[in-house]
């Protein structure tokens, strides 16, 4: 679990962040959301501990990140694991070798100890007879799953992702929320994703924390994100073309009964909210 009190971050007198405070719990998908420059990567580099807050505390599992010492805070560190939002792959290396890479850094494993959880969680994440191959060898999706394999290598306590879905197509999309909402559930990690995809949103919201201008505007979840009354919120959920065609054109019943047969309910879910707004 993360606790964040009172967080505050300035940047030559500017600050973007006032004041946050909020808790990321264990086992749960929490969703960093918000429109570009309402702070959302500040944030979350503050909580990786490459930005030093102003004022405020970070506390990870109890223990304050201020009152860590040196050696504490790099012990906090290899138990973090990230997804970057480009997957941020080595090209020169294969799939194997950049999944040992954290391996290699940080653990006292023997070459065939490593290999063999480097394969472990390949296949936790899908990925099989891919091993040898390099980053530009495989698509996009792939690329994605080999990061949050390497993400998680180390048995990371807290695993944190910036735009996971970034570049990837919405079927594709869907398989990787899916993905680390599995992964975070299994091994009870603490995950924050920084996103601004409604439709992970809607798959994976079990906390969503909702910046604006660098205050925590809104939090709650994706069960209760389409019955907020705050502006702001509804401001940002139905901003997108998507929703606005919603809006418009899904008051017609058959969209809704092909949803329901296809077993679409997270379609039908934000059909039915798009419908409520608009009326």
């Amino acid at each position: 679990m993360i606790q964040v009190e009172s967080l505050r971050k300035s940047f030559n007198g500017v600050e973007v962040l006032k004041g946050i405070s909020t808790i990321f719990e264990k086992g749960k998908t929490n969703l960093i959301i918000g429109q570009s420059g309402s702070g959302k990567t500040v944030f979350l580099k503050s909580l990786l501990g490459l930005f030093t807050p102003d004022s405020g505390d970070i506390i990870y599992d109890g223990v304050k990140y201020a009152d860590m010492k040196r050696k504490e805070r790099t012990l906090l560190r290899q138990k973090m694991g990230m997804v970057f939002q480009g997957s941020a792959l080595f090209d020169s290396m294969t799939v194997l070798e950049n999944v040992m890479f954290p391996l290699k850094m940080f653990s006292v494993q023997t070459e065939e100890e490593m290999r063999e959880r480097a394969n472990t969680v390949l296949n936790r994440v899908n990925l099989v007879n891919a091993e040898g191959k390099l980053p530009s060898e495989i698509s996009g999706g792939m690329q994605k799953r080999v990061a949050i394999a390497r993400a998680i290598v180390n048995q990371p306590h807290y695993l944190f992702c910036d735009e996971p879905n970034s570049g990837l197509d919405p079927k594709t999309s869907i398989v990787i929320d899916n993905l680390i909402q599995e992964i975070t559930e299994e091994f009870n990690i603490t995950t924050v994703i920084n996103t601004h995809d409604m439709n992970s949103v809607m798959e994976i919201g079990a906390k969503i924390v909702f910046l604006k201008n660098g205050y925590k505007e809104w939090e709650g979840s994706k069960d209760t994100i389409f019955q907020t009354d705050n502006e702001a919120v509804t401001d940002f959920v139905y901003s997108s073309e998507l929703s606005l065609f919603l809006t418009v054109t899904l008051l017609n019943s058959s969209i809704l009964l092909n949803a329901f047969h296809r077993r679409n309910f997270r379609y039908i879910h934000i059909l039915y909210f798009c419908c409520k707004f608009s009326l």
